[in-house]
């Protein structure tokens, strides 16, 4: 019987489950044991969204995910704002259905807060922040701006405030999304906002329920602890609403004694079984919803992965774990995928990971004179 079930079954709480446990959870929870047939708006949506401060990567991390995805399919959601750009969990930018926009942008207002405080609050206490924002939502529902012409404008009416901090300010106080071409696959164009009302033609939710908000998490990302979910979050204090949904929630143990809560109904496969190997795209939310990541990457492999100016690699998942990073470049007419491996692997382990590059390379490049794909050693 599967030591998960086993557990459930026997009611037996705070057991020990392995980092190989976790590793298969959260696989399946993010759908990378096998690609699902969820539609798109269902998928990201299941997700609590994608990270996506480049345009790109959610088009790769779906694709990883889902069966026969193509980027049009994100792209017509995007264009009928059924999906949205905005900033949200941590203040980074993520692709969330228009239901969650609304929903979760109330419940994460702390967050923006304590982010544009650590880095603006002197240049911005002598300002009323009421009346900037609402200068600012008067601009930007007249026109979509980008927060460089945003702040020039809000500098016409206070000469003496920064235009940046003051830019930053506006994004703090309201619910700004980037309309398109603003992730539209195969489209450039600056990041260009305007508010979530004006472009959904809807209010922000009104009772937003922070406990709706972690069971949505769990069910993504579980099991987890309070911290993985503060750290996923940006939220702090989500002790006591842990505790408040306590009695409707398994617990068990990690290798280390953390406690980590889950939904009784939400999969938790053998350990045992096989995991394809996978491409995540640039701050795959697989990397960034943890205080401990040792179920999918070793610790010490954080410097090859995180850089110091902010960036998340691409990753290469082999048998659940990251194994690797990866780069895509088109030269010459030719698209071109380079995996740098961060330790050896068996011929069975090496071919599978061929056979999925190649797959990666026909959605990046449908349209390229040749294709190459390079395996190289770190």
């Amino acid at each position: 019987m599967n030591r998960w079930r086993h557990m459930y079954m026997t009611n037996q709480p705070n057991q020990i489950v392995s980092r190989r446990d976790l590793n298969r959870a959260l696989l399946a929870r993010q759908l990378l044991l096998a690609r699902s047939d969820m539609p798109v708006l269902a998928a990201v949506k299941h997700l609590v969204g994608l990270q996506a401060q480049a345009p790109n990567p959610p088009y790769i991390g779906l694709w990883t995910r889902l069966q026969n995805f193509h980027q049009d399919q994100l792209s017509q959601l995007i264009l009928d704002k059924h999906i949205v750009r905005i900033a949200l969990m941590r203040s980074t930018i993520h692709l969330v259905t228009s239901d969650d926009c609304v929903t979760l942008r109330p419940l994460l207002q702390p967050v923006q807060e304590r982010g544009l405080q650590g880095a603006f609050g002197k240049k911005l206490a002598e300002l009323d922040l009421d009346a900037l924002a609402s200068a600012g939502r008067a601009l930007l529902e007249a026109q979509p701006l980008t927060f460089s012409e945003l702040g020039k404008r809000l500098q016409e009416l206070w000469p003496h405030g920064e235009a940046t901090a003051m830019a930053q300010a506006a994004r703090c106080r309201l619910p700004l999304v980037q309309v398109p071409p603003r992730g539209i696959w195969g489209t450039s164009g600056q990041a260009v906002h305007t508010t979530a009302e004006a472009w959904l033609g809807r209010p922000l939710a009104e009772a937003a329920s922070l406990e709706a908000m972690v069971l949505r998490y769990l069910a993504a990302f579980g099991p987890a602890s309070v911290k993985d979910m503060q750290v996923w979050s940006g939220l702090t204090r989500l002790r006591e609403v842990v505790e408040r949904l306590r009695p409707s929630l398994l617990t068990f143990r990690d290798e280390q004694g953390t406690e980590l809560f889950d939904l009784p109904e939400a999969p938790r496969p053998d350990a045992s079984l096989p995991a394809p190997p996978r491409f995540l795209g640039e701050f795959d939310n697989m990397l960034l919803s943890y205080e401990n990541r040792a179920r999918i990457m070793d610790d010490e492999l954080k410097h090859r992965v995180f850089t110091d100016n902010g960036i998340i690699r691409a990753t290469l998942l082999v048998n659940g774990f990251v194994r690797g990073i990866w780069s895509f470049a088109e030269k010459r007419k030719a698209g071109v995928l380079t995996v740098t491996l961060f330790s050896s692997m068996p011929d069975n382990e090496l071919q599978a990971v061929e056979a999925e590059a190649n797959r990666l390379l026909t959605f990046l490049a449908p349209n390229a004179d040749s294709r190459e794909f390079h395996i190289l050693n770190a």
